[in-house]
């Protein structure tokens, strides 16, 4: 993922300001690069490899076992250094595990961002996961009681569709207006309104937990 530029963040930032002013929610966009290092599964897989290395050359060379032995510590060894490589850790991960892992963390982040803590619980999370390709729309029991779930799914369909196209301030802009507008259907503002959280674009750019 490349870094996104002064000018992208502020446009993102403005929509999330514009957006906000037309109810009584607070919306929060999280990127990060990668939800997990995935680097127990990758030395996991490493060790398994390993294991299984000394199987066809016991059964099918006379080869002394201290030579065996010596190939499978360094198939382990030159395993350990290749997965080091985030690109191949996140290709050998099955895609049910990036999913979980990627869900995992924008729940995490719902919660660090403290979307849980707005006055009437209307806080939404636009997370997007870039190494998984992963995005999801995260929103508190006040919302979820008056909009269905599968009502984010075009919403998230239209913002990786146009990141895939390396449209994704666009995307992101998209996205947040049309949040907005399903909250101001339900959550109109109100007069006492206040801007509870920061409206700006939030990246994290380190991996979360293995």
């Amino acid at each position: 993922m490349k870094p996104f530029t002064k000018e992208e963040q502020d446009v993102i930032g403005a929509a999330i300001t514009r957006a906000e002013k037309t109810t009584s929610g607070e919306i929060v966009v999280v990127v990060a690069r990668a939800s997990s290092s995935y680097g127990y599964f990758a030395l996991m897989c490493v060790a398994l490899l390993a294991l299984a290395v000394p199987l066809p050359f016991i059964h099918f060379t006379k080869w002394p076992i201290e030579y065996v032995y010596l190939i499978q510590l360094f198939i382990f060894a030159a395993g350990a250094v290749l997965v080091q490589w985030e690109p191949l850790r996140i290709a050998i991960t099955p895609a049910a595990l990036k999913r979980a892992r990627a869900h995992r963390r924008a729940v995490e982040q719902f919660l660090v961002q403290n979307l849980h803590t707005t006055k009437g619980h209307t806080g939404v999370l636009i997370y997007v996961s870039a190494a998984e390709r992963y995005a999801e729309v995260i929103a508190d029991e006040g919302i979820y009681r008056k909009v269905a779930s599968d009502v984010w799914d075009d919403l998230i369909a239209a913002l990786t569709a146009q990141i895939g196209k390396g449209t994704r301030k666009e995307g992101f802009v998209t996205a947040i207006e049309t949040c907005g507008k399903i909250l101001a259907e339900h959550f109109p503002p109100g007069a006492a309104d206040r801007n509870e959280l920061p409206n700006h674009l939030i990246v994290l750019n380190a991996a979360g937990p293995a």
